[in-house]
């Protein structure tokens, strides 16, 4: 048997909660065993590929990216490895669809499942709230054309977004590159002096490790892509953990606040 075939075997047997991951390419996806390590709650995050198709951020490969085809592929197998709920790990290939089209990605993910589903630009909208953050600033990896895709998805939810920079990075296989001085180097960039939060949308960027930096460097709450969708995951399975090293939004004090319905 494969180290693979082991791993999904062990993963079938295991028992208790399960939140499955439907992640394009490879760029950052060892963020995902990272957290789960890190959370200590007994919550399995496993993990599916899906078909990248073109990695570019550039809205029309974002639309494919995120098609309806491409993440029901993995979610067979997903739900052979325990999965309970699944979230669709991507931000830029869910928020390009504006908040209505992204609505609908996520019903037609579930149906697909037959389980409770969301994606990453819902974990941020609903992320914000918990932290107590009205008004933010996005520090982007993408271009801004993309960027502003998502201030307007953030808009709609009733944010305000003070200050939003992009970085113009095309592909997320050079965003996975990055590591913690660019992590760090694009947040302060992107800061702001009226943000209560900053976020770093990009579930290609690497952040788990450097989350408590992050938050003691700005002095504010800051959120990242595969934090908030991980947080995401275990609201889908009413659970929650408090790991104040993984950052404000895993905090006693986000964990009261009632995050944006559906």
């Amino acid at each position: 048997m494969t180290d693979a075939a082991t791993m999904r075997a062990s993963e079938e047997a295991a028992p208790g909660a399960a939140v499955g991951f439907l992640y394009p390419g490879y760029s950052a996806e060892d963020d995902y065993p990272r957290l789960e390590s890190m959370l200590s709650a007994g919550v399995r995050l496993p993990l599916v590929h899906t078909d990248i198709g073109e990695d570019a951020h550039r809205v029309d490969a974002l639309l494919e990216m995120g098609s309806a085809g491409r993440l029901a592929a993995g979610v067979e197998e997903l739900k052979a490895r325990g999965a309970q709920a699944v979230v669709w790990a991507c931000t830029s290939a869910s928020f390009v669809f504006g908040w209505e089209g992204a609505q609908a990605q996520v019903r037609e993910l579930s149906r697909t499942a037959g389980l409770p589903a969301s994606s990453t630009s819902f974990a941020f909208a609903r992320a914000i709230r918990a932290v107590g953050a009205d008004r933010v600033a996005i520090a982007a990896t993408y271009p801004e054309d993309v960027a502003e895709h998502f201030m307007a998805f953030l808009k709609a939810a009733g944010t305000e977004v003070v200050a939003m920079r992009g970085s113009g990075i095309i592909t997320a296989a050079e965003v996975g590159t990055w590591e913690r001085d660019e992590v760090l180097a694009l947040a302060r960039a992107g800061d702001h002096p009226e943000a209560q939060a900053v976020l770093l949308p990009d579930t290609a960027l690497h952040t788990a490790a450097h989350l408590s930096e992050l938050e003691a460097e700005l002095g504010k709450p800051v959120l990242t892509a595969n934090q908030v969708t991980v947080w995401e995951g275990l609201r889908l399975l009413d659970r929650t953990v408090l790991r104040p090293d993984l950052g404000t939004l895993f905090t006693a004090e986000a964990g009261s606040r009632t995050p944006i319905p559906g």
